[in-house]
């Protein structure tokens, strides 16, 4: 062995043990007649001393031919440690060097390879190895395997049993776009990567594995932002014999394990809420429950009083920031910016301040009295030192310009706590949802969703109005995971396609396996996926999941360390039969 302990290991208790470590210089503090590096491995940093008079002239030697990020061995005794160091585990000792070997020699990082780097953000990931042996980073990557030990221990315990499903498979119209991989022994064919393995976990209910799961790797081809990558890791489970209840009551308390194991926070209650509430009460089918703020809607209050841009409105509503009325003109004004941005999309914001006096400020004083703005107040519980927000227009546009002001405001007045997390079941989402462009309903799941029971009869008179047996596991404002009680029986099945505008023969030529295996017994089940990399980013604290990816892609879906995607040459397109569109 290269070494007797590790860079993070030795204590007070280990002075006098002759030793042996290796690791990665960190850095190096040269005094002339003394000398002092820091040696890092994965589990921590030891410090090394050299003092001329006391370490053999060899040792020195070649301590001073070193830099940072040499590989290196070193023998010595531990020592304590004269000026000790409180902010590292092994900050009370020292090794007294007595030998020391390079087993690989470094050049100069392109940055500092230490919790406060000055590398950015693409340097580091172009180099992104070395940005691995940053602590901050290690740590994160040391949390995802922590949470995912834990989570097969849990689901284990359960009697789930972890299956492996394809990574080529079918490609199918129905979500997001897939990447298609080319088939050499098939001309003219292609694979496709699993965007979930859907059909797959379907078809081992049939099989009678009635507790399934599996941490796996899934694709998608689409626009990428800070939580999401085009390859990407899910929790993925499904059940037999069960309903919504078993569903949501088993993955409850593998978050709650998750949470109190992990990081010892004991999570509240879970209460469901409808998506038809959700959305009409935070305008968001993940709603941040940890502060209030809720919809208030203002139609009776604010129309037919002159004002055009409410009057013509299909929805008025508003907001109530406790405390607030003291905001400024130039506070008021940001407030207004922030709504007319693009990503959110407003024509403008109107105001009241709820003044300590019992009377009201409003931008639109002029079209209504005092007794009109009072009425709104009440309506919204707002009181004296309160101030309310107000928007309009489309209902569904208005509500999500109004989720993103919620927001806004809840981070603004410090409510969105990073350190409080409150965990709710939003349930009964839309079956179907309308798509203007192709003119035809879309699953808003995937087609395999239940319809709930009692409104099976509207898929053919009313079915934009037809709820799914579907639920998402919501926390802090971030869906956690969502799934579905599934459609275990072909009749249901096809009638499903149907209305997704499958004709008999598309749906068998996509689905034909999956329908087939319906006619063989298959049991009622259901499942759930949670966002692996969300769920890890969300115990870290993070915003972004690329920090929870050993080796992840940019926003352009480039792994800038190893230059892909990149160009093949043209004798592997001509054994796959691919001729590249000339320009």
């Amino acid at each position: 062995m290269l070494r007797t302990h590790t860079c993070g290991e030795l204590r007070i208790d280990n002075v006098n043990n002759e030793v042996t470590l290796s690791g990665w210089v960190q850095k190096i503090r040269d005094k002339g007649g003394l000398m002092w590096i820091d040696l890092r491995d994965r589990y921590g940093v030891t410090q090394l001393t050299l003092e001329e008079g006391r370490t053999p002239e060899q040792a020195l030697k070649t301590a001073r031919e070193l830099g940072r990020e040499f590989v290196i061995s070193v023998k010595g005794k531990v020592i304590e440690r004269y000026s000790k160091n409180d902010k590292i585990p092994t900050g009370e000792v020292e090794i007294d060097v007595q030998e020391i070997n390079i087993q690989n020699a470094s050049k100069t990082p392109p940055f500092v390879i230490e919790d406060e780097t000055d590398g950015g953000e693409d340097l580091r990931m172009k180099y992104r190895y070395l940005d691995l042996r940053r602590g901050e980073v290690r740590r994160k990557l040391e949390l995802r395997s922590k949470m995912a030990n834990a989570i097969r221990n849990f689901l284990s315990d359960q009697e789930f049993i972890e299956v492996e499903t394809p990574v080529l498979i079918k490609s199918t119209p129905e979500g997001a776009r897939d990447f298609v991989v080319p088939s050499r022994m098939n001309p003219g064919e292609f694979y496709a990567l699993p965007q979930s393995p859907q059909t797959f976990k379907q078809l081992l209910m049939v099989s009678g594995f009635d507790r399934y799961f599996q941490i796996v790797k899934c694709f998608r081809d689409e626009d990428l932002r800070a939580d999401r990558q085009p390859e990407f890791t899910q929790i993925d489970c499904e059940m037999s014999f069960v309903e919504r209840d078993d569903v949501l009551d088993t993955f409850e308390g593998m978050t709650r394990h998750l949470f109190k194991s992990i990081k010892g926070v004991e999570l509240g209650e879970f209460p469901r809420m409808e998506y038809a509430e959700a959305m009409s009460k935070y305008g968001s089918d993940k709603p941040d429950v940890r502060f209030g703020m809720e919809f208030v809607e203002l139609n009776d209050v604010a129309q037919n009083k002159g004002f055009n841009v409410f009057d013509q409105a299909e929805l008025v509503v508003g907001i109530c920031a406790k405390g607030c009325a003291e905001y400024t003109r130039k506070q008021l004004d940001a407030l207004t910016d922030f709504v007319k941005r693009p990503q959110v999309g407003a024509k403008g914001l109107v105001y009241v301040k709820c003044n300590a006096d019992g009377t009201f400020k409003s931008s639109v004083d002029k079209f209504y009295s005092q007794e009109d703005l009072k009425a709104w107040a009440e309506k919204a519980g707002a009181e004296a030192g309160d101030l309310m927000l107000v928007l309009s227009g489309a209902t569904n546009t208005t509500r999500k310009q109004m989720n993103e002001l919620r927001l806004h405001m809840g981070k603004e007045l410090g409510l969105r706590k990073k350190d409080e997390f409150k965990p709710l079941w939003v349930v009964n989402f839309p079956l179907l949802e309308w798509d203007e462009e192709t003119e035809r309903f879309h699953a808003m799941h995937h087609p395999f969703t239940s319809p709930l029971k009692e409104d099976i009869a509207k898929l053919d008179t009313a079915p934009g109005e037809v709820r799914a047996n579907a639920y998402d596991l919501v926390i802090n404002g971030v869906e956690i995971g969502g799934g579905s009680i599934r459609i275990h029986d072909k009749a249901t099945q096809a009638l499903m396609f149907k209305h997704l505008g499958f004709t008999p023969e598309e749906a068998k030529a996509q689905f034909g396996f999956l329908m087939d295996a319906f006619e063989y017994g298959a049991p009622p089940h259901g499942g759930i996926a949670f966002g692996f990399d969300r769920l890890c980013a969300m115990f870290g604290g993070s915003d972004s999941i690329r920090d929870y990816i050993a080796f992840p892609k940019n926003t352009s879906g480039r792994d800038v360390m190893i230059d892909s995607p990149s160009v093949v040459n043209n004798a592997q397109l001509d054994e796959l039969g691919i001729r590249l569109k000339e320009d």
